[in-house]
């Protein structure tokens, strides 16, 4: 178990979850559908499945490339404590195990499931023809608030698909920043990236624009239900905000010595405490909900 909590880095969750539980959420406190423990459930594990099958199907898919670059000759398959079968079998096991979950939620949940594969899967091969393979990523990521909400309403909304839209901006940006590391290897191997395409300096403007472009999503729901927002949802976008810009201080052209804690440790918070100051507005407007007053 311990290997393939490797294999699919796990601690990598820690990215798109949080804005799982914010669709979920979302759809309990803005539509009739009331909370049920059941759906709850259900919606992680289709997170944690979707999630194993991408992230194994990559390493899958990668085993070679990464086997050539020193920055991951020393992942799972490469190393040999997986055997490229083993990941493709446990790919396999958790595709059909994803599947299987959405049918118990609800029928479009079930219908849509091989589109949302076909999308956190297919990531793993842009590389090897498109510099848009960053936001491939960012759009597999930015399934989890308009998925999380469906499990619970059953319909599509406009409302999720803002935030499906700041995940996308903010998973791509720092995933340029974070390939800026392979920037040579990419060009030298014939591989697809913004870095090997740009440059590292125009790659981190494309990466800072793609921030912005998060951030201004992050703040559009306000505009949109104005008074179902309090003051807690505000210090969450601050806080978020004020994440991105931090992680483009930390990263510069010539200097690429903390490009790993701007990648895990920035956004990793920046997406926690943002989804925990939102769960603490949706608790706060359904207490002021139940008084007649707005919080």
């Amino acid at each position: 178990m311990k290997k393939y909590l490797s294999l699919v880095t796990f601690t990598h969750t820690i990215f798109a979850m949080p804005f799982a539980f914010i669709g979920f959420f979302l759809a309990v406190t803005t539509t009739k559908a009331h909370f049920e423990w059941q759906k709850l459930v259900l919606m992680l594990f289709c997170m944690v499945l979707a999630r194993n099958s991408a992230m194994a199907f990559n390493r899958y898919l990668d085993r070679d490339i990464d086997a050539k670059n020193p920055r991951t000759s020393l992942r799972d398959i490469p190393a040999g404590r997986i055997s490229p079968a083993a990941a493709l079998t446990f790919t396999l096991i958790n595709c059909a195990l994803f599947i299987i979950t959405t049918w118990f939620i609800n029928p479009l949940c079930f219908y849509l499931s091989p589109v949302a594969l076909l999308v956190v899967l297919g990531y793993s091969a842009t590389k090897r023809f498109t510099a848009l393979c960053h936001l491939v990523l960012g759009l597999g990521l930015s399934l989890a608030p308009v998925g999380a909400y469906l499990v619970v309403s059953g319909a599509f909304a406009l409302l999720p698909v803002f935030f499906s839209l700041s995940v996308l901006g903010w998973v791509s940006g720092f995933d340029i920043i974070y390939a800026l590391q392979d920037e040579d290897f990419d060009r030298n191997e014939k591989l697809h990236s913004i870095p090997a395409y740009l440059g590292k300096v125009n790659a981190l403007r494309l990466s800072t624009l793609l921030h912005v472009f998060s951030a201004a999503f992050i703040i559009t729901p306000v505009f949109f239900i104005p008074h179902d927002f309090g003051w807690s949802y505000y210090i969450g976008i601050a806080f978020f905000c004020a994440m991105l810009i931090y992680q483009h201080r930390l990263v510069k052209p010539n200097d690429l010595s903390r490009v790993n804690f701007a990648f895990m440790t920035t956004n990793g918070i920046a997406s926690v405490v943002f989804a925990a100051f939102f769960l603490l507005d949706r608790v706060l407007t359904a207490h002021g909900a139940v008084l007649g007053i707005h919080l």
